[in-house]
């Protein structure tokens, strides 16, 4: 079984970002993990996201599903693979690389990152009913 390492590109406005998804397994511990790593182009820093299990909370480790998060409550799932979930973490997560500015890399827990991109729409406050805004207006442009 060959792994999905590949190295991929993201055009955000004016900026350009690579990212690639990496699984780790534990065996003594019965887990794996999934990194989300973005590199802005430009300055040698780095974002990463980690996506352990945890309560209610569900890593894919078989072929099939890579790449897959699940919040079990309400089985709301993530693909780490599609340039649109990505973009959308990015968007959440990227304010973390300006609190740490000296940092070369930003290790984060994903899974409140997870919570924010995946929770309901907010109510439109005239009309009680939920907006239909396009969160993902300018999607971003991605290669191989």
């Amino acid at each position: 079984m060959k792994e999905n390492r590949r190295l991929r590109r993201m055009v955000v406005g004016n900026s350009t970002w690579h990212w690639t998804v990496r699984r780790r397994s534990h065996r003594t511990h019965g887990h794996c993990l999934l990194k989300l790593t973005l590199y802005p182009e430009g300055p040698r820093r780095r974002l990463v996201l980690v996506f352990a299990p945890a309560e209610n909370r569900v890593v894919s480790s078989c072929y099939f599903a890579a790449g897959d998060l699940v919040r079990l409550p309400d089985r709301t799932w993530l693909n780490l693979y599609e340039p649109a979930t990505v973009r959308r973490l990015l968007d959440a997560a990227s304010p973390a690389l300006d609190r740490s500015p000296s940092a070369h890399t930003v290790e984060l827990d994903g899974w409140p990152y997870f919570d924010t991109i995946t929770a309901p729409p907010p109510a439109d406050p005239t009309t009680g009913d939920l907006t239909t805004g396009d969160p993902m207006a300018g999607d971003p442009t991605v290669t191989a």
